[in-house]
């Protein structure tokens, strides 16, 4: 199937075919025609499958096709993000989609000075790409009105479960006309996320381009087994490896994420660390830098790295595994993109066996372990649910004992 046979029209196509997208991903030819007919749509997908084109390229359709209300009528359609990097990597987008049409859209989200929305939202916007928390204090300043939304995105629902906004987004439900079209993606399904659907969407198309929460079929994943203290040398032994050409490093701190990127230049290697305490323009100077090739490891923060969208990047290393299984998924969905293959390599501590138990469980499979490398441990390689006990610990009987989600050791 080719996108002539989606019912585009010309200017869509044309914008398409010189951005060098020649067939549809799976989730854009069941997503694209439904979205046309102004369906509801309850969609499980992963990054990487295409998803922002989605619901993009039908709304860029139905918005042109579509008079607004009033010479400058503004805000028809409202797209909720959880990150300021995905609102800009959306809004990018649009730009290409959109790059034939003559319609307006534009990217609000914290982090920054609201001058400069505030002055743009007095303009003719078309389509607004918002995350929840400036969006909320521009509707309480009374910048803007969502009187006019007709068409509704919430994108990465599960995230903006994750991230604690999903009270923010009910109050800007609250907001919204009940006549309009809602969609909503979210890479995994929890419960959570189920009951908003059935609040928000009437009599939605269910499209599930993966079982919720697996891993993308093209990603080889691999495990290494190492004691928390070895993982800087793992890591430097790793990247010796030259066909690692570009590496996304998960953190699962700012602190550490800044200590890695430290070593890693250290030892000669270009690295950036992204999180919540870097600066908007230092984050988006590292992302660009890593996008060029200045830099060959980026280290991120779970939230840092969402809106991550490089197609070509072919390796994500979890140094530390996420004590959040559906993290994992995200995470490794950053490689993979586009139909491309990926390599996710993870390390493992002995704390992080109990992490490693729930990973495997939710992707209904067991990542294989890389052994005999350099900082191999042995003696972790069985599938006992609690970490092994290291040889050093001689005949001490030890126990684990798990409060407030973390795994704590203790000697009796």
């Amino acid at each position: 199937m080719s996108f002539n046979s989606l019912q585009l029209i010309a200017p869509l196509l044309k914008a398409l075919s010189e951005a060098g997208y020649t067939l549809p991903t799976p989730v854009q030819e069941k997503s694209i025609p439904v979205i046309l007919q102004k369906k509801d749509v309850l969609a499980c997908a992963q990054t990487g499958t295409g998803k922002t084109a989605s619901f993009a390229l039908p709304l860029l359709q139905l918005l042109h096709q579509q008079e607004p209300e009033g010479f400058n009528s503004s805000c028809r359609a409202l797209i909720l993000v959880p990150t300021r990097e995905l609102a800009l990597q959306v809004a990018d987008s649009f730009t290409v989609y959109g790059k034939y049409l003559s319609l307006k859209h534009l990217a609000i989200f914290g982090g920054v000075s609201q001058f400069n929305q505030v002055k743009a939202l007095r303009q003719k916007v078309d389509v607004l790409i918002a995350t929840p928390g400036r969006l909320l204090d521009l509707l309480h300043q009374r910048h803007l009105s969502l009187q006019q939304i007709k068409f509704l995105v919430l994108d990465e629902a599960d995230r903006m479960l994750d991230m604690g906004f999903i009270n923010d987004v009910k109050k800007i439900l609250s907001k919204l006309p009940l006549q309009r079209q809602t969609i909503l993606f979210s890479a995994t399904m929890p419960p959570e996320i189920q009951q908003l659907a059935d609040t928000l969407l009437k009599q939605p198309v269910k499209i599930a381009i993966t079982p919720p929460a697996t891993t993308v079929d093209r990603i080889q994943q691999s495990l290494y087994y190492t004691e928390k203290q070895h993982k800087p040398s793992l890591l430097l032994h790793l990247l010796k490896d030259e066909d690692i050409k570009t590496a996304l490093v998960f953190a699962r701190t700012k602190h550490g994420a800044d200590k890695i990127a430290k070593n890693l230049t250290r030892a000669g290697i270009k690295a950036a660390a992204i999180h919540g305490n870097k600066s908007q323009s230092a984050r988006q100077s590292s992302l660009l830098n890593f996008k060029t090739g200045t830099i060959r490891v980026l280290v991120a923060t779970d939230i840092a790295a969402r809106g991550i969208d490089i197609d070509q990047m072919g390796h994500v290393i979890n140094y530390e595994l996420p004590n959040i299984p559906e993290t994992y998924v995200h995470r490794i969905g950053r490689t993979g993109r586009a139909g491309a293959d990926g390599m996710a390599i993870s390390f493992c501590d002995y704390e992080e066996k109990l992490y490693l138990r729930d990973i495997q469980k939710l992707i209904r499979k067991t990542i294989p372990v890389v052994k005999d490398h350099p900082f191999d441990v042995p003696l972790m390689h069985g599938n006992e649910q609690l970490p092994a006990q290291p040889a050093a610990w001689g005949s001490r009987q030890n126990g684990f004992k798990k409060r407030k989600g973390k795994v704590f050791l203790q000697t009796v």
